[in-house]
């Protein structure tokens, strides 16, 4: 299979690498290997190759970034329902630790689009930790998601991520697996513009914010309690925010007050979304 095209801006920072579909046995087992190494799971929390396997003949599909022969990175894409519409729900994406920022994970999120819309979808939907910054600015700032909706603990009990949890088998951290629900409208006139490497932003003032821990991680592992505390407060502004009618489509990568901003659906429909 050939490979899928990117924006112009991921070209400079991955280069030597290819964005194909995985189709082989010893894709597939790449594919199981970088969940371990960047998820820190233990391996009944790992999607295994046979998931794999059979989600690609029921019309999903994973994409990965090779180097050469090797996998350093692939995304997950399921065929969904959306009432009787065929959408796309991005299980996973993974990164080899040692290609992380250099664009590896936008080439296989833009290439998804690709794919997608060469299949005639207009709408992916995915899910991420809302504490986690790093993600929260990567789906709003450049891939131009928005958010309506928040699920508590949608995974269960999370387990910590670190190297010594994952060599003893990784212990429950007590930490609920709150989490936002990216909405991708393919077609989108920012999301468009994002695609072609334009910087876009919404057209208004927020009108509310949440604000997330700076450190998340090292609150986790140094005062549990207060990393629940948090989470807590985190859920209810998210909740109340939702409630309300507002909408999440941008994130202030402040390193102090790291925050999500909200607005009106008019702002929304305004800044082309």
């Amino acid at each position: 299979m050939s490979s899928l095209t990117w924006p112009l801006e991921e070209r400079a920072n991955s280069p030597g690498i290819i964005v194909r579909e995985c189709t082989t046995i010893e894709d597939f087992d790449g594919c199981t290997r970088l969940q371990r190494e960047a998820f820190n799971l233990p391996d009944m929390e790992i999607s295994p190759r046979r998931h794999l396997i059979v989600s690609r003949q029921v019309g999903g599909w994973t994409l990965g970034a090779f180097v050469g022969d090797e996998l350093v990175g692939f995304v997950h894409h399921l065929a969904a329902l959306r009432g009787d519409e065929i959408i796309g729900y991005s299980h996973m994406m993974a990164v080899a630790s040692q290609y992380q920022n250099r664009g590896v994970g936008a080439r296989l999120k833009w290439a998804q689009r690709r794919r997608a819309l060469d299949e005639k979808r207009g709408f992916i939907k995915w899910t991420w930790d809302p504490v986690q910054a790093r993600n929260a600015h990567f789906n709003l700032n450049r891939l131009g998601v928005v958010v309506r909706s928040y699920a508590v603990n949608f995974y269960g009990t999370d387990y910590h991520a670190s190297p010594e949890n994952a060599s003893q088998g990784s212990e429950k951290s007590g930490i609920d697996s709150d989490r936002l629900f990216a909405e991708w409208n393919l077609r989108a006139g920012r999301v468009e513009m994002l695609a072609r490497g334009d910087s876009v932003k919404v057209a208004a003032d927020p009108v509310a914010e949440v604000e997330i821990p700076s450190m998340w991680s090292a609150l986790v592992r140094e005062d549990a309690q207060a990393a629940k505390r948090e989470q807590l407060r985190v859920r209810e502004d998210f909740q109340s925010a939702f409630a309300a009618g507002l909408v999440c489509a941008s994130f202030e990568r402040d390193p102090a007050h790291p925050r999500y901003l909200l607005y009106t659906e008019e702002a929304i429909a305004a800044s082309c979304f």
